[in-house]
């Protein structure tokens, strides 16, 4: 079977259509965003609200880990400190 040239051009528009819709519908790193964020969530229950974090560090001594995350966007930085993997300190800060 043979797909005609503006079948495919309208597949490949649709696609890249959804594909920006999908982006679009990111998480904003926002106060009420934040909000959102509970002490003792693991890691995974954050990234599941947030997305990946645009900056991350850890370090790991004598079988307790740690681990700096912070998301931004135009909107603010949330920052939050997982130790063991669980939320224990997290900040908002709205740009300047």
């Amino acid at each position: 079977m043979k797909i005609s040239r503006a079948r495919l051009c309208l597949a490949c528009l649709s696609a890249l259509v959804l594909l920006l819709a999908l982006t679009a519908c990111g998480a904003s790193y926002d106060q009420e965003t934040y909000a959102k964020i509970q002490i003792n969530m693991s890691l995974k229950e954050v990234i599941g609200i947030l997305g990946e974090p645009t900056e991350s560090k850890g370090v790991t001594l004598g079988g307790m880990s740690g681990t700096s995350a912070s998301w931004k966007d135009d909107n603010g930085t949330i920052s939050i400190q997982f130790v063991n993997g669980k939320v224990k300190m997290k900040s908002f800060t709205k740009p300047d």
